[in-house]
Parts: structure tokens; C-alpha cells; sequence
């Protein structure tokens, strides 16, 4: 069977996050989904943030869905999402306007769009997740090292800081951040987003052509991740957040993962949110290991 390496919501190669996706299955065969255990090893294996596995349906422009961590099944995944839908396009020629994914998001489409960030990419129609207001209590700001202006919780927390430079400087106590939320955030524990508006003449790290609104990271100890460098799940609670704030039904995010950067372009359609951004694959390899059968 063989895989791909995709960079998602990038701006080019050694951009975004790396997904890997592997070779739908053919349920056709009588066989389905291969061992759970199987597709959590192989994930771990992989060592990315999220390995896709794909399921053939009758419907050639439909599949079933699944992501994992390195540690778990994840109950929704956006980049990994985007890596899919790129690999089916790109690497295996699907020739349909829209992708349905049957997932436990529930359906999940993507359709190809033109002029993101300058080039083509994709649009992904995903559950909007706006967030209600909390109190997270002392240990959070003592794990992220500053103490947050407001925090919300969704299927994450959200910490709003007061600047992206704020943003850019976190360098949180993990294992503290690991207890954290799990009273709080639909996912549990250890999964936290933090935002603040863009101030690109108050950073140099900042990109202004891209006139980003909002800058984030996205720390998820909790299922395996240290930091993730771009995230679209994040966004279905960012865009509702930072969309009612601004009175914006469009905006530009970046996520400021150190060293690579993730771009997405968010709208919001009320009980949906859709995401845009491209992707570029890096690796084609070979899996060497037949998959244990469900």
C-alpha cells in the first residue's frame, strides 16, 4: 500500500502540518476497516500529528474517514482532512467536484477552490464550535507562563492573550498543561488553543502581506502532541470566536508554530464554519506491512 507525507494549510513545502495518508481501503472486498490496533500502531509509527486512513464506498467521490494521533483516534481533524481530500485530487486522479467523508464528525466535504493565498487549494465545509466563556482557575496561567485576558471552552480551551508576540513567546510547562481543562473542554484535558489580533507592525516575526487577523498555537499534550502546527479543528472554535468579536464573516488566520507556520482562511456560515487553505505533498513511500484485519 502506499502513503503520502502532506504539508496542509501551508504556504509552500516544510510548511503547515505534516499528515500522512494512507491508500483508501476497498470495502468492496468484504473486509472494511482494517484493526484499530493496527491503525493506531501504524500512527505511531508515522510519529506526525495525525495519520488519515481512508474507506472506500460505492460512491467513488465518497469515503470513510478516520485520524490518529500517535496515542489516539481524534474524534475530528481538519489539516488531516485537507491531506486527504489533496491526496485523492492530486495523487489519485479522483474526478469529482466534491469529496464527502463519512466521519465521527459526522459528513465531512471538500471541494477544490481557486486564489488561496495565491494559489489553488481547498475548501472544507466542518461543524462550527463556538465557545462559552469560563474560569480556568490559576493553573493555566501558571502552564502557559502569562496569564490569559479571557478564556472559553469549545472541543478546546481558547486563552486570549493580549498580543501575537505574547503568542509567538509562549514556551508553556507541558506537563502542567496536561492536567488542565478536562472539566472545562469538550476533548478533556491538555488541549489548548492560545489567540490574540494580529499586530503585524508590533512583531517582525509577522508576515503583513498576508493580512492575517489572527495569530494562534495550539498545544495538545493530552492526545500525543506537544504543539501542532496547524490545525483546523481549532479554527471552528477561532472562527465563531474572532468572527462575532470583529463582526467579520470572513478572516485570515495564521498559526504560529515556531520555525514552519500554518495559514487558513476561515468562513463563517453559522452552525458551519468553512475552511480554506492548500496543500503539498512531500513524500510518496511504500507501506512494507500488510494491515491486521477488523
Amino acid at each position: 500500500m502506499r502513503q503520502w507525507t502532506i504539508d496542509a494549510f501551508a504556504s509552500g513545502p516544510f510548511k503547515g502540518n505534516p499528515a500522512c495518508v494512507v491508500e483508501p481501503f476497498d470495502a468492496q472486498d468484504g473486509k472494511g476497516w482494517p484493526d484499530t490496533a493496527w491503525m493506531q500502531a501504524l500512527a505511531a509509527e508515522n510519529n506526525q500529528a495525525e495519520t488519515a486512513f481512508l474507506l472506500k464506498t460505492a460512491d467513488p467521490a465518497r469515503f470513510g474517514l478516520r485520524w490518529f494521533t500517535p496515542t489516539v483516534e481524534a474524534p475530528i481533524c481538519g489539516h488531516a482532512t485537507l491531506a486527504s481530500a489533496h491526496a485523492l485530487f492530486e495523487e489519485l486522479g479522483v474526478d469529482a467536484p466534491l469529496l464527502t467523508f463519512d466521519t465521527l464528525a459526522g459528513d465531512l466535504t471538500v471541494r477544490r477552490a481557486d486564489g488561496v493565498f495565491g494559489g489553488p487549494g481547498l475548501e472544507m465545509d466542518f461543524p462550527a464550535d463556538p465557545p462559552r466563556r469560563v474560569e480556568a482557575g490559576p493553573d493555566l496561567a501558571r502552564a502557559l507562563g502569562v496569564t490569559p485576558l479571557e478564556v472559553w471552552a469549545g472541543q478546546y480551551l481558547l486563552a486570549v492573550v493580549a498580543d501575537q508576540a505574547t503568542v509567538r513567546g509562549l514556551s508553556p510547562d507541558l506537563a502542567l498543561l496536561n492536567t488542565i481543562g478536562a472539566d472545562l473542554a469538550k476533548g478533556g484535558a491538555g488541549q489548548v488553543i492560545v489567540a490574540a489580533l494580529a499586530d503585524p507592525g508590533a512583531d517582525p516575526g509577522a508576515d503583513p502581506g498576508r493580512d492575517y487577523a489572527v495569530v494562534s498555537r495550539f498545544f495538545a499534550p493530552g492526545c500525543g502532541i506537544p504543539e501542532d502546527p496547524a490545525t483546523g479543528s481549532a479554527h471552528c472554535i477561532l472562527m465563531p470566536f474572532f468572527g462575532d468579536r470583529l463582526g467579520a464573516a470572513t478572516l485570515r488566520f495564521h498559526q504560529a508554530y515556531p520555525g514552519r507556520g500554518g495559514d487558513l482562511e476561515c468562513e463563517n456560515r453559522g452552525a458551519r464554519v468553512l475552511l480554506r487553505g492548500r496543500g503539498f505533498t512531500m513524500v510518496e513511500s511504500r507501506l512494507r506491512v500488510e494491515p491486521a484485519l477488523g
